[in-house]
């Protein structure tokens, strides 16, 4: 049983005297952080505030070496095959915006997307494809909002790439993520997966899917906002042309030229957060501590109790399967005729519970289904079945007002 009382000292959100009202429901926006994570961003400003890879003294070596040492924990986390497959972004968005712009698509190209991504992996390739001619296909989701596979099937001849996101942050549904790499490969497209939502509650080994591109943030998972990474295959990275180039991207320079640095150097550009990148560092090494198993148990033990408590509920409305296993941590819903901002401030205001309400991202969805939004109660593994109690008691109130 996963011990959540221990892991919530580690979290000074969770610790404070007032942290009976402060339930945080809002994990698919941004996870907490853990004193480790904190500690680290100290650390580095305190100590060694140092530029990274152009400074030979002392304190700019010690600052080398530990972000240096961040790549190896992101490359071993993933189990990518070595450091150099991994690039630093600020986010998820800079990382798919920066295969993107890299792959040189043409006109003849097609690129398939889920009917569920987050705005930041469908408008780069709406742009994209505005500007080159491309094709952009969009494939529905089933009626229960899970993935056709059958109909991916028969649509992924002839496509180039294909970007779907791991886990839908609109309602913690999972693709069948090796299948679709498998059927793509086959079919000859690559894959960039956006594994955002995913990072916090499961172990994603790129290797053993085969997997050609991964994009993910620092602050989904316990790390520091303006964090991100991009992972790619080497032999993909070396062929992408760079997207934003200056400082740190460059080996040499004249008037009339330039040789770009290796991977993963020529992709990034400029001054890095290197605080951001040790407190991702840090937050790697609290996450490779867990046990992700015991996490997914923990986290459906509360989703299996919300669920069935909610659907008592007149006029509720579920979004997503109704099996809470299929949907990760995530409980997004609506009240007929009830806007789901009102539901998310009067649950903050009456009992401290904070979750997000509206389109969460995924306008295009939303606007499909002919749905101003949603209320979305999205958990981690520092969450209480005490918590969860609270939330169903004060939704209840709120939906007897209405």
């Amino acid at each position: 049983m996963f011990n959540t009382s221990q892991v919530r000292q580690d979290f000074p959100l969770l610790t404070r005297p007032d942290s009976a009202r402060q339930i945080y429901f809002d994990n698919a926006c941004m996870s907490l952080k853990p004193s480790l994570v904190i500690d680290a961003m100290t650390e580095y400003y305190r100590d060694y505030p140092a530029c990274v890879g152009r400074s030979s003294h002392h304190l700019g070596q010690l600052a080398s070496q530990k972000v240096q040492a961040v790549r190896a924990k992101v490359a071993k986390f993933i189990n990518a095959s070595s450091e150099e497959e991994i690039i630093f972004t600020r986010n998820t968005t800079e990382s798919i915006n920066l295969v993107a712009r890299s792959l040189g698509i043409k006109a003849t190209d097609r690129i398939l997307v889920s009917d569920k991504e987050h705005n930041s992996n469908l408008v780069p390739w709406q742009l994209l494809c505005q500007q080159t001619g491309a094709t952009l296909e969009v494939l529905p989701s089933r009626a229960d909002n899970t993935f056709d596979l059958d109909h991916f099937a028969q649509v992924i001849t002839g496509a180039r790439l294909v970007a779907i996101g791991h886990t839908a942050n609109l309602d913690g549904v999972t693709v069948p993520i090796s299948e679709i790499i498998r059927l793509a490969h086959s079919a000859g497209a690559q894959v960039l997966v956006d594994g955002a939502q995913a990072m916090l509650h499961q172990r994603l080994d790129v290797r053993a899917l085969d997997l050609d591109y991964l994009a993910f943030s620092g602050h989904k998972m316990l790390g520091p906002t303006g964090t991100g990474v991009l992972y790619g295959k080497a032999s993909l990275l070396n062929s992408l042309e760079p997207f934003l180039v200056g400082g740190d991207t460059v080996e040499s320079v004249t008037y009339t030229d330039h040789k770009f640095l290796p991977v993963p150097e020529r992709f990034e550009a400029g001054l890095q957060d290197y605080a951001g990148l040790l407190g991702l560092g840090a937050a790697i090494d609290y996450l490779s501590a867990l046990d992700f198993s015991a996490i997914r148990e923990h986290e459906y033990q509360l989703n299996h109790y919300l669920t069935s408590e909610v659907q008592k509920l007149a006029k509720f409305r579920l979004i997503g399967p109704e099996d809470p296993r299929q949907r990760s941590g995530v409980l997004s819903f609506y009240f007929d005729g009830v806007d789901a901002h009102q539901i998310a401030l009067m649950l903050d205001n009456m009992s401290g519970i904070m979750i997000r309400s509206g389109q969460h991202c995924v306008h295009s969805w939303f606007h499909a289904h002919k749905l101003t939004g949603s209320a979305r109660v999205s958990l981690a593994f520092y969450n209480t079945m005490e918590e969860a109690e609270q939330f169903i008691k004060t939704l209840t109130k709120i939906n007897q007002i209405f």
